[in-house]
């Protein structure tokens, strides 16, 4: 388990790293705003130093935004969860400070598109690892885990506000290039976790006891269980189905491999969820 931990904070520190190297070398320098509550600290930070004698980097605004959620995330999610999230917060914060903000190209569009994939990557092996860069993904971890309403809505909102106030402030040129940004990070992002919000697992085990505690003990989901029997061995097994989000496959694949390494898992795109989600 403490190796586990010390690969999921080295995957955490990478992602933090490529995530500040997207901004300072690609996106800040080209005026192109990321996505969530980067881009808003992004933008904020442009604003105030415009408006006010004082300098305020788009770091120490990343790390101001996302302590609220966090805060909100230690009580309604879990220790490890916003732990790890709020590590990457803290290193992302660091590494911006750290790292200059220069030109590695002048050519605008060359700097939406690096940027935004060289970020995604940060924050798609980040996600992949049970953690989050903070901002939105510990919203939509809050949400999923209190009601099943979804986040899309939220992320559409908070970056069509950033695209728009980009545009009216600075020039409708780079609200466009801000869009190619956000459509880039988003395919990649998409292309390293999952492009669904939920998921389905139907996990076919001779141990579906032990893994249906420790799973309900760990997710906040419930399990239907179905009988089964292997054709090619004719034993009788059983096969579990859960319904989770994507935030929470991490945990999942953790448990499966801890108890059973030999399960058949087939992990699924989830439409729509009609009827009870969360575990009350």
């Amino acid at each position: 388990m403490n190796w586990l931990h010390t690969k999921k904070l080295f995957i955490v520190i990478i992602g933090a790293l490529l995530n500040a190297i997207g901004m300072n070398l690609f996106l800040i320098p080209a005026d192109v705003y990321a996505s969530g509550f980067t881009g808003a600290a992004q933008l904020l930070s442009r604003i105030l130093t415009g408006i006010t004698p004082f300098e305020i980097s788009t770091g120490l605004l990343v790390l101001i935004l996302n302590i609220p959620v966090t805060i909100l995330a230690w009580k309604k999610v879990g220790r490890s969860f916003t732990i790890y999230s709020f590590i990457s917060v803290v290193l992302m914060s660091f590494f911006l400070e750290l790292i200059p903000v220069r030109h590695i190209s002048n050519d605008i569009l060359l700097n939406a598109v690096f940027g935004g994939v060289i970020a995604a990557v940060g924050i798609g092996i980040t996600l992949k690892w049970g953690a989050s860069t903070g901002g939105l993904d510990i919203i939509a971890m809050v949400l999923s885990r209190v009601k099943d309403k979804p986040v899309g809505i939220y992320i559409f909102a908070l970056n069509s506000i950033i695209t728009l106030s980009a545009g009216y402030l600075f020039g409708w040129e780079k609200a466009l290039y801000t869009l190619v940004n956000l459509y880039a990070s988003t395919r990649v992002i998409d292309a390293i976790h999952t492009r669904a919000q939920k998921l389905t697992a139907l996990i076919v085990s001779k141990k579906s006891q032990e893994l249906s505690k420790t799973i309900q003990s760990t997710l906040v989901r419930g399990i239907t269980e179905i009988p089964a029997k292997g054709t090619f061995t004719n034993e009788d097994k059983q096969i579990l189905m859960v319904v989770i989000t994507r935030y929470e496959l991490f945990d999942l694949e953790r448990i499966i491999k801890e108890i059973d390494p030999n399960a058949f898992t087939n992990i699924m795109p989830t439409t729509a969820v009609l009827g009870l989600f969360r575990r009350d």
